[in-house]
């Protein structure tokens, strides 16, 4: 059996075509800025990668394109669509409508729609992607994995704000959280890792890329994570404030005269690590400089350790304890100063790095000492394989 798995964002377009028979991933690329004159493909085939300059002007045509390369007559990795038996979509917002993945059709599009004025960057991406896969690929059923599916065991009193509750009852104000496919995944291998059956865990899992979010995950489900209404609550990210004091937005329209449009995109383009640094949202360039002395680095790069290290140890109220703690996602697999950094503030808890076996990017393994009370853990994420897996088990019943 092959598996498309899609993940439309905003401006991009990421796949993977994976036999299931075999777990292989037959081919993969990311298709970046859609809808610009300089959009382009990486396309990768067994180990070979190209780059094709093509713009396109919406998802709509980078999805016919990637088609194309699916089945090219060089590199191609399928003579004809007919060999693609499913589609997994990932869906960024599912509200509270949907617990576990579904297969689409027409009333799943309609309720993913309406959870659009809560993701508006990224669930009319999604839609576009399924509705040209209706048109592309006709004959191959589809199924939406949803990020915050994995978040609906959170008790309410977890997800509820403290704030009127007839806006709960209105329009659904609550917290949901994201990445659920990542730390449903990242979570699950962790417990194999320990030798423990998930039912007896509890794990932080640290899902920390240029979107970031923390979960506490007890039993194999999530109790807590730190992303709220939208992803933009939690820790700093790369460009995303985290969470601050609600005022400051207020604050900022008055003294700067602006619209809820425009202090929007200062919350969640031009703040995180990269508003306080000045430098880019990249944490290698960031880090670089904290090396060269510069202070406003040393900062953001200090406030981001601070912050994660501090919703760590709040998840050990949430849980009772914590078994082991997971860095994972581009800066939690690759930033070695950014885990050491993070796991100094928690050596109250008895956190202690191997520092010899942290010195590693990318790669599966144990990192904390012999000695740590609380395990630690890189483990690479594997989003895509989560949404095959669910999409093979759905269209197999």
């Amino acid at each position: 059996m092959k598996i498309l798995v899609l993940n439309c964002g905003s401006s991009s377009l990421k796949y993977q075509l994976i036999n299931m028979e075999t777990e292989e991933v037959m081919a993969k690329g990311t298709y970046e800025r859609i809808g610009q004159n300089n959009s382009f493909l990486t396309h990768k085939v067994g180990g070979e990668k190209y780059r094709l300059e093509h713009p396109v002007e919406n998802h709509v045509g980078a999805i016919e394109f990637m088609i194309e390369q699916l089945t090219h007559p060089e590199y191609g990795v399928i003579e004809s669509l007919k060999e693609i038996d499913a589609v997994g979509h990932r869906v960024v917002h599912g509200g509270e409508k949907f617990s576990e993945s579904v297969l689409i059709t027409d009333e799943v599009i309609k309720s993913i729609k309406e959870c659009t004025s809560l993701a508006p960057l990224h669930n009319p991406a999604c839609l576009i992607g399924i509705d040209a896969c209706k048109k592309a690929i006709p004959n191959a059923p589809m199924v939406a994995v949803f990020d915050t599916a994995f978040h609906q065991t959170m008790p309410k009193e977890n997800y509820i704000y403290p704030i009127p509750y007839k806006y709960y009852e209105k329009y659904k104000i609550r917290k949901y959280g994201f990445h659920g496919t990542s730390h449903l995944y990242v979570s699950n291998r962790c417990a194999e890792l320990m030798g423990k059956p998930i039912e007896d865990t509890k794990i932080v899992t640290c899902h920390l890329g240029q979107g970031a979010s923390l979960c506490a995950v007890k039993g194999g489900k999530s109790l807590d994570t730190s992303m709220g209404l939208t992803p933009l609550a939690g820790i700093p990210m790369g460009t995303r404030c985290g969470d601050i004091d609600p005022s400051i937005v207020t604050y900022l329209m008055d003294v700067e005269n602006i619209s809820t449009q425009e202090v929007n995109k200062i919350l969640n383009k031009e703040s995180g690590v990269f508003g306080v640094s000045g430098i880019t949202p990249d944490f290698r360039d960031i880090e670089a400089k904290v090396a060269e002395g510069d202070e406003r680095a040393t900062v953001a790069i200090k406030n981001y350790n601070y912050t994660v290290a501090q919703y760590i140890a709040k998840y050990a109220v949430t849980m009772g304890g914590i078994d082991a703690i997971v860095f994972t996602a581009g800066v939690g697999e690759n930033q070695i100063n950014i885990r050491k950094g993070i796991c100094e503030h928690l050596k109250f808890m008895g956190v202690e790095l191997d520092l010899d076996k942290n010195n590693v990017r990318g790669e599966e393994r144990l990192i904390s000492s012999a000695n740590s009370k609380i395990q630690v853990y890189i483990i690479p994420t594997d989003e895509e394989m989560v949404i095959a897996k669910d999409t093979m088990r759905l269209i197999s019943k």
